[in-house]
């Protein structure tokens, strides 16, 4: 893998030799060189064509059967013939919907290949779902789209970036990607997409998404580098790449390739045209070989050829209007709130860093006293500059901390803040912003880096902020002209209709100003509601907030930064129960508490909480 050499977040350990399962399989006759099947879906019809091909060792005829859905086909591959293609039809299916959107029906595709007198050679086997999908590039009139459809709906992408989850992959099992997955759909995550810097993943890795209903998209591995596209090179690359493509093709979860991870952005801003003096690069692979390869073996999905890339060439890789961007300058060089300068039609990577847990990092370190530059700490930072970023973050939001408890509580929150900023944002310009995928879900060893999950598997702050940030139904404060609005998201297949209370409160609790809206959100929808100034402009912005409730949801706007707001010395009280498999722990605020979370795992490694990052006016709990 490209990471094995090293990256902002992953240690160099570069591997060599066999690590996957390696043997001699005997045959006769003939066997199954290949499977490819293409599956679509025309009305309540699922369709499958079988391409197969056979190697042999006999001049006889043979026979193949393909059987899906209680629908079976017959082919003769005679004397001399090396394949055969068989198409089937299979009435009144269930189709398999993305997580959020339907069920995920898995039908059982069996293909047998027989001699000539019946006796069976080779099997293959597996489990296939009938839906279609495309990527919709329409121009309009705010630039070129990239919305994902699957089953002609148009599918709000909320994803997490994934990289390889054990710096030594042998290390990761079923089991650990079945809880990491959990992980993500429990934070509300329907998408993960599969970095060009790692690997092409395990078939526990795509099977498990095919049975969660979490789309994957796929990158092809090529990450912030040129390539030669000479020989013998190239004919490795092709080699693989059509490996894969058909390796992957039954899996319904699958729904995109893309050519390669910010090489063609690279090759545009990254001063590589000098220090390449006209050798190639990678072009060529993504504009004309893999798109080839992909058209070739598996139609049924769609191809892009980089991430970032505007859909054209006469128009700048990364340009927030047109296609898919990533935005890097936010973490690298400007404060969190600057992600609202942009408005993109699809953002596949941006990330914000903090550090991992408590218990992960005293696990993982010798440090004493730990403190954010003591040697294990320092050593477990990848990031340019990243101890420096992580501080730029905090002056500029948040005050000073007293000691090491401090700043990992404040690096964790504001890492939270910063996507959960982000992700609402581009929530609320939805149907002009089509999908958001957060730089990453995990990690592949103890780090400070922008992982929801660090390397042993605990939830940071940021999968809190995630969960409630990628939720079916948002309701977020805007700023917008000036002013605040209030956006309410619907992203379920019921309309939304509610009273939304608007009000503004001092630091003491007491209401100042309030209002109330009507939400009436469509299904699949975004609703925009303007505020009156009465209510959205404060008097005394160090020491007023707004809050807005509708339901179970609800939304904070605090007009200050933490550092300058007069917030009173916390007052609270606690109450602490054991219930059937742990504890409940209830609060009641004496003084208002933004952003309250509890750190089991200080106490016990294997504690967590199911709630973080909870916001108390005076009074409640």
């Amino acid at each position: 893998m490209a990471c094995n050499f090293g990256w902002d977040w992953g240690p160099t350990v570069v591997t060599a030799g066999i690590w996957q399962p390696i043997g001699l399989h005997s045959w006769s006759t003939a066997r199954l060189a290949q499977v490819r099947p293409q599956v679509t879906v025309d009305g309540t019809t699922g369709l499958v064509e079988v391409h197969i091909d056979v190697e042999r060792a006999s001049t006889e005829s043979l026979t193949v059967t393909a059987e899906v859905g209680g629908v079976v086909g017959v082919a003769t591959i005679g004397a001399g013939s090396i394949g055969a293609v068989l198409r089937l039809s299979v009435p009144d299916v269930r189709r398999w919907w993305p997580r959020g959107y339907g069920e995920q029906p898995l039908y059982p595709l069996r293909v047998v290949l027989a001699s000539e007198g019946g006796r069976e050679l080779d099997r293959w086997e597996r489990r296939v779902g009938f839906r279609s999908v495309r990527i919709d590039t329409t121009p309009d009139a705010h630039g070129t789209p990239y919305t994902l459809l699957v089953n002609d709906v148009p599918v709000f992408v909320k994803g997490v970036n994934w990289i390889p989850d054990d710096a030594f992959v042998t290390r990761i099992t079923r089991e650990r990607l079945a809880e990491r997955f959990r992980q993500a759909c429990a934070a509300n995550v329907n998408y993960l997409r599969v970095w060009g810097g790692g690997r092409y993943e395990s078939e526990d890795f795509y099977d498990l998404a095919d049975e969660l209903g979490l789309l994957v998209g796929q990158d092809f591995l090529f990450a912030c580098a040129a390539y030669p596209e000479e020989e013998p090179f190239a004919a490795e690359v092709a080699a693989e790449a059509r490996e894969h493509v058909v390796r992957l093709a039954s899996h319904p979860s699958l729904v995109t390739w893309t050519g390669n991870n910010e090489n063609i952005w690279g090759f545009a801003d990254w001063g590589w045209p000098e220090k390449l003096a006209g050798r190639s690069w990678g072009a060529g692979f993504y504009h004309r070989l893999l798109p080839s390869i992909v058209a070739a073996l598996d139609p049924t999905r769609p191809y892009w050829p980089g991430s970032p890339w505007s859909g054209t060439d006469d128009l700048h890789p990364n340009d927030p209007a047109h296609g898919t961007m990533h935005i890097w300058d936010v973490w690298n060089q400007i404060d969190y709130t600057h992600y609202r300068d942009y408005i993109p039609r699809f953002v596949a990577e941006f990330g914000f860093q903090a550090p991992p847990a408590y218990a992960t990092l005293r696990r993982a370190l010798s440090d004493e006293p730990l403190a954010s530059d003591s040697p294990g700490m320092r050593h477990h930072q990848k990031a340019m500059d990243g101890d420096l970023k992580l501080r730029r973050g905090l002056d500029a939001h948040l005050p000073e901390p007293r000691d090491f408890d401090d700043w990992h509580y404040l690096t964790q929150v504001n890492q939270a803040r910063a996507i959960r900023l982000a992700l609402e944002h581009f929530r609320s310009h939805q149907p002009v912003c089509m999908g958001a995928i957060v730089w990453q879900l995990n990690d592949c060893w103890p780090v400070t880096s922008w992982a929801a999950i660090d390397g042993d598997g605990r939830r940071k702050p940021l999968w809190y902020a995630l969960r409630d940030a990628f939720a079916e139904r948002l309701l977020t404060l805007q700023p917008r002209d000036g002013g605040l609005v209030l956006v309410a998201s619907n992203d379920t297949d019921r309309p939304w209709r509610a009273e939304a209370a608007v009000t503004s409160y001092d630091l003491g609790g007491k209401a100042l100003v309030s209002t109330t809206v009507a939400v009436d959100v469509a299904p699949r929808a975004v609703q925009t509601i303007p505020l009156p100034d009465g209510v959205a402009l404060p008097e005394e912005p160090r020491s007023e907030l707004l809050r807005a409730v509708a339901g179970e949801q609800q939304a904070w706007w605090f007009y200050a930064e933490d550092r300058d707001t007069d917030y009173p010395a916390a007052r609270y009280e606690t109450n602490v129960e054991p219930v059937p498999g742990g504890y409940a722990v209830t609060v009641t605020a004496g003084t208002i508490l933004r952003d309250l979370t509890l750190f089991p795992d200080r106490l016990d490694p294997a504690a967590t909480v199911d709630q973080s990052l909870v916001t108390l006016l005076p009074g409640s709990r």
